[in-house]
């Protein structure tokens, strides 16, 4: 079994079972260890859009890179996920950011996730439940990571009543 940390995001409909969803759809393919809090957060990239929740979950899974991220994009599909214009409003985002402490690269899989590093929204939630995982590139943690993008503006992190649970097992 592999180590992995995933990114989640949700922006369209309703945002806090979007992310509900997509973590009791992961025991099809990974056993999840932990669950981050939720946080609100700023649009980057393509800022004509509605607020984003982002989380984080790490777990162990059985999959290689390439299948586990075929597994993610068809959970986005079951969750409803339509896609449209790059970096745009979705129902659900599903991203590897980390697998084991390896460097993937091939067309349509960068692990780890190639802008990781300037996304407070992906690190945020990852330092609450993975700070000491290192970047297999810089071989700093993610919450050293996170250090170097303070102060960090439009972002919140939800009461712990709006906190999804973990899935039971």
């Amino acid at each position: 079994m592999k180590r992995v940390l995933l990114g989640l995001g949700s922006n369209l409909g309703d945002r806090l079972a979007n992310l509900r969803s997509a973590v009791d759809g992961m025991p099809a393919f990974m056993q999840v260890e932990a669950v981050s809090p939720v946080y609100e957060t700023a649009p980057m990239y393509d800022t004509d859009q509605g607020a984003y929740l982002n989380m984080a979950v790490t777990g162990l899974t059985g999959l290689k890179p390439r299948p586990l991220l075929d597994a993610l994009k068809a959970l986005e599909h079951r969750i409803g996920r339509v896609r449209s214009r790059r970096y745009g409003p979705r129902s659900i985002d599903l991203d590897i950011v980390f697998y084991e402490d390896r460097i993937f690269r091939e067309p349509g899989l960068e692990i780890p996730h190639p802008r990781l590093l300037e996304r407070a929204f992906v690190l945020a939630p990852a330092a609450d439940i993975a700070p000491d995982w290192r970047h297999p590139g810089s071989g700093r943690t993610v919450a050293e990571h996170l250090a170097e993008l303070r102060p960090l503006a439009g972002i919140r992190r939800l009461a712990p009543s709006d906190w999804p649970p973990m899935p039971s097992r």
